[in-house]
């Protein structure tokens, strides 16, 4: 090259660009991946839908509130031995947590003992949030924005199991329930709350009745339950009722996998 020609290095195409990717502007590309990476990864996987399982990450195996670790494991393996049964092309109602430790190791864990896949949803924390080794690698993600992270969580789920946690738990709790609620879901979604005895005292589901905020036959949306046999067969009954009986689907529907969740219009 002659010295004196001005040397003009080339500008990467935009979406090799990892400084623009990174910047503000591109901030709307980074949600659109987090939508678009996990849809085509559960249709490679042909996962149709799931049963998700919060918690709190501070309960383990050994220690306090134990007993709900073990129990979380039970439950995911018995919902797994089940649901592997299920003649169908796709995966259903496979196990998902937030891919960390305490109960989300447990659940991940429970359906890895019954041989099965099992998803796990993990997000960046400054504490607590690494990925538990139970998750099937090809289905554990990694999420930047939370409110990514639970739209995946609804997306797919066609029930949740809602065991001892904090301020986490409650919010996904009470957010399902607000969906159900205002009728903006087609899908029947189930909600178990365990451990009725953690839970009462936590929260006082009654007192939002007594004062008029909330709808007696709201309170309907949610069963407590205290043992891994009661909540897998709830959760057996009216997942076979609402989610594997009644009459095909139209040919159109059938054409859609995963089973996305679908607002009312």
């Amino acid at each position: 090259m002659n010295e004196d020609q001005p040397n003009h290095s080339r500008r990467p195409v935009a979406y090799l660009n990892e400084t623009f990717l990174e910047s503000p502007d591109a901030r709307g590309l980074r949600i659109l991946s987090e939508y678009l990476e996990p849809l085509s990864h559960f249709r490679d996987e042909k996962i149709q839908d799931t049963i998700v399982f919060f918690g709190s990450a501070r309960i383990q195996e050994e220690g306090p509130l134990s007993e709900y670790y073990r129990d979380a494991r039970t439950l995911a393996r018995l919902i797994t031995e089940w649901s592997s049964k299920i003649e169908a092309q796709f995966h259903r109602f496979v196990i998902c947590s937030g891919g960390g430790p305490g109960i989300m190791e447990a659940a991940n864990r429970g359906a890895s003992d019954a041989g099965g896949k099992t998803i796990g949803l993990n997000i960046g924390l400054p504490f607590e949030q690494r990925p538990n080794p139970y998750i099937t690698p090809e289905l554990m993600f990694e999420f930047h924005y939370f409110f990514m992270r639970k739209f995946w969580f609804a997306y797919l789920a066609k029930a949740l199991v809602i065991f001892p946690g904090g301020f986490g738990t409650i919010d996904e709790l009470f957010e399902i329930l607000t969906l159900a609620q205002t009728d903006k879901l087609a899908k029947k979604i189930l909600v178990v709350i365990y451990g009725s005895e953690y839970w009462h005292r936590i929260m006082n589901f009654q007192a939002f009745v007594d004062a008029g905020t909330v709808a007696p036959e709201d309170l309907n949306l949610f069963k407590f339950v205290d043992s891994p046999e009661d909540a897998f067969a709830f959760l057996r009954d009216g997942l076979t009722e609402y989610h594997l009986g009644g009459g095909p689907k139209k040919e159109k529907e059938q054409e859609v996998l995963p089973e996305i969740a679908k607002t009312r219009p």
